[in-house]
């Protein structure tokens, strides 16, 4: 069932128990923009396929090493890749008549036209005869188009060109093609019509032929038998004549109205319930989201890699100088990491001060997980993932704070709820914990926090200040760590093995213009001022 036109961001992830993404660490970790990075889908049904990839990626590995296998053969084969990219260049257009005929509501025109002042996006002048002609010629298109591409090997293209096949030998597709004979109600296709059942086929204008051909035939009888009548009045002829003329748009408008209501509505209403259709439209957005993902490869700039899909009881990431693919995208001067998560370091501390990169880092690990899940590319030289059954990323969210919790039960709040959501196939990034507490607190709930975590056997980034836990953590032999590298007093952006202890506060304050000497200045100006 086809119950509306796809949307570009329609979908979005559910609660934190639902599938592998929930919405608040959808939003952390920044999707949308991800999505903005990698989309080059050229087809409205594609770009709506590719975020709902992002959205509800799959909890295993199978559907992403198919995807890979279809992209390592369009790599390979050149001619596949560009007779597929034709193939869907071509049908860019005519998706929009199929959307206009599924959904549009066709208001008229013509004298009626003055009534269409408040059309909504969906209202169209005219009777659909346009949108009728637009969109089953797109549905004729794909099929026709997809017969005449080179077989592919791979099995994910060979299912995606099979669901074509299959929508282009169903009942709807035969109505779409035509011709359609309207009968007692119902629609038969040219396959279904008995030979000699006596029926119109339908024709997607107010104009018809054989009723055309009839009405010239009885005003040429009329004009004749008129001569013999009105033999003594000859200009009384042509004004007859005159006086049906505005009968004829009428006629043409209530011949448009009928075509609408009892044809156009009711095959439409058909063909948004097939699932043939349904299925051959999903195929084409597939197929353009694979195109999608090789042409981020190939404008992405530095090395691109399909990952290693590995199936493990346990989640682990390991990559080879990744760089950020939303802000690493076309940026040659953007510093790449490791990734070097895995069973034994599945806890991963990062330090550093203000401005050095540990949020970019993160959303780094969670954006490169979630594009190589969905089967893409990601930006490193060499990459191996296991599929998450869940990716949580807490962040501060001051937008959502509960007054009777404050800001340290709001965030407590969020890391119960992804802990005891979390599996060990889990990938858990938490930006600090326990603030809004005293420090005695917040070293408790962390440590207890993390070792949870950890005997769970998910894989945790934490981002803190606190070098003090890690020292404790150290010493338990737990976690790896790593730091922001600085040179001459400036963050490099690279990650170094280590725990910093240092913050750079003051660095960051001066960069604002609010340091000590800043606020003193300001101080001794107002104090200047009122003396004055």
């Amino acid at each position: 069932m086809i119950d509306a036109p796809p949307v570009e961001r329609g979908v979005r992830p559910g609660a934190a128990n639902e599938g592998v993404l929930d919405a608040a660490s959808f939003d952390a970790i920044e999707a949308d923009s991800l999505f903005d990075a990698i989309n080059h889908a050229r087809t409205r049904i594609g770009r709506a396929a590719l975020y709902r990839s992002l959205a509800k990626p799959p909890p295993d590995g199978a559907l992403a090493r198919n995807k890979q296998e279809a992209l390592r053969e369009l790599e390979s084969n050149p001619s596949l890749e560009q007779a597929l990219t034709s193939y869907v260049d071509a049908l860019v257009s005519g998706e929009k008549g199929l959307y206009r005929l599924l959904y549009g509501r066709f208001v008229g025109g013509g004298f009626l036209s003055g009534a269409n002042q408040n059309m909504e996006p969906l209202d169209f002048e005219g009777y659909g005869y346009e949108e009728y002609v637009a969109g089953t010629g797109f549905a004729v298109d794909l099929v026709r188009g997809a017969a005449e591409l080179p077989q592919p090997k791979s099995t994910y293209l060979r299912d995606l060109f099979d669901d074509i096949r299959d929508f282009g030998l169903s009942r709807t597709y035969s109505l779409m093609k035509g011709p359609v004979y309207p009968v007692n109600g119902d629609f038969l296709t040219r396959e279904e019509k008995p030979r000699y059942l006596p029926a119109f086929r339908f024709i997607p204008s107010a104009v018809k032929p054989i009723p055309s051909l009839l009405g010239i035939a009885g005003l040429a009888t009329a004009m004749y038998f008129s001569d013999s009548i009105l033999a003594g009045a000859g200009h009384m002829k042509f004004a007859l004549l005159i006086l049906l003329l505005p009968v004829i748009p009428m006629i043409l408008s209530s011949i448009a109205t009928s075509d609408r209501d009892t044809i156009i509505y009711p095959l439409r209403k058909q063909f948004k319930s097939s699932p043939e259709l349904a299925r051959g439209l999903d195929a084409l957005g597939l197929i353009d989201e694979l195109l999608a993902f090789r042409r981020y490869a190939q404008t992405c700039g530095g090395d691109v890699v399909l990952p290693e899909i590995v199936d493990a009881d346990r989640h682990g990431l390991q990559v080879q100088q990744v760089r950020n693919p939303v802000l690493g995208k076309g940026n040659p001067t953007y510093v790449p990491n490791q990734i070097p998560i895995d069973d034994t370091g599945r806890l991963l501390v990062i330090t550093g001060p203000n401005s050095g990169g540990k949020t970019a880092y993160c959303k780094t690990v969670a954006q490169v997980q979630l594009l190589g899940q969905i089967g893409c590319y990601v930006p490193a030289v060499k990459a191996q993932l296991v599929p998450a059954e869940h990716i949580f990323y807490q962040v501060p969210d001051p937008g959502r704070l509960d007054g009777k919790m404050g800001r340290f039960g709001h965030e407590l709040s969020r890391t119960r709820e992804i802990f005891f959501n979390a599996t060990p196939r889990s990938l858990v990034v938490l930006d600090e914990l326990g603030e809004g507490t005293t420090y005695e607190e917040k070293m408790e709930i962390s440590e207890y926090i993390l070792k949870g975590f950890h005997s769970l056997g998910a894989s945790t980034l934490l981002v803190t200040h606190n070098h003090e836990l890690c020292q404790r953590l150290r010493d338990e032999g737990m976690g790896q760590y790593l730091q922001v590298e600085f040179a001459e007093g400036k963050p490099t952006h690279r990650l170094i093995p280590g725990v910093s202890k240092v913050s750079h506060a003051d660095r960051v304050a001066a960069a604002l213009g609010f340091s000590r000497d800043d606020v003193e200045k300001h101080l001794a100006t107002r104090s200047s001022g009122a003396v004055a």
